[in-house]
């Protein structure tokens, strides 16, 4: 793929043949939002109206105090504890005011990181599916990948299927290469899987564990979304 600054970030994500591409994706983005929020935006009054309005869910928080100091982390939970206290509970116990109480489902359900990630999938998945239909070497490369993991294969397609997404004369040619990258590396874990249940049985006393002795943990990232670990590049 030649290299544009649209296509360097997608170059560089599809670069490893390591685990979903999409999951490398949604961690970088992850991670610059995280520190973004932490550093620069910190002072930002627009972006502290909505982070004081939506906060953001337990993973995110638990990012940002790894990668964020405690002084700004601190300054955020700060007013929006605040607006939570003035906004969404009431001042005294009485009859509870359903609006009220939809509008703390809506906080609770919210996260700022969440949000900005979500939109930067869809971006990016764009230019995937852009780089995809020249039908150059990327396409290539896309197909070198290990595997797509099952919630990125339903964000992907949704994505593909949708307006401004793959072209509809593409999609077939381009649901068999995502499917191929989904179901063959399905079709493995649940091989993996039947064989390590089978160690367990006395009649298999002697045999090789093989390729099933890490299959649990490679069977929830393929279901859950593979997460590198906190800290990890």
């Amino acid at each position: 793929m030649k290299e544009t600054i649209v296509t360097i970030p997608i170059n560089d994500l599809f670069a490893p043949r390591d685990g979903c591409p999409l999951c490398r994706m949604e961690h970088m983005l992850e991670e610059q939002y995280c520190q973004y929020i932490t550093g620069d935006a910190m002072m930002e009054p627009s972006v502290r109206v909505i982070t004081n309005k939506k906060g953001f869910c337990h993973r995110h928080y638990s990012r940002m105090t790894q990668v964020g100091q405690k002084l700004p982390n601190a300054l955020l939970l700060e007013t929006h504890l605040e607006e939570t206290l003035e906004k969404l509970l009431p001042k005294k116990a009485g009859k509870p005011d359903k609006k009220q109480l939809e509008a703390l489902r809506e906080m609770l359900d919210a996260c700022y990181v969440c949000e900005l990630v979500k939109g930067d999938m869809l971006h990016l998945l764009a230019t995937v599916f852009a780089e995809w239909a020249k039908g150059n070497e990327f396409r290539q490369t896309f197909l070198e990948q290990p595997f797509i993991c099952l919630h990125h294969y339903h964000l992907m397609m949704t994505a593909a299927m949708a307006k401004g997404g793959v072209p509809s004369k593409l999609l077939p040619a381009f649901h068999a290469d995502v499917l191929q990258l989904v179901r063959g590396y399905l079709e493995s874990l649940k091989k993996d899987t039947d064989h390590f249940v089978t160690m367990f049985d006395y009649r298999s006393k002697g045999q090789e564990w093989g390729a099933s002795v890490d299959v649990i943990e490679r069977d929830i990232a393929f279901l859950t979304k593979e997460k590198p670990e906190a800290g990890d590049p």
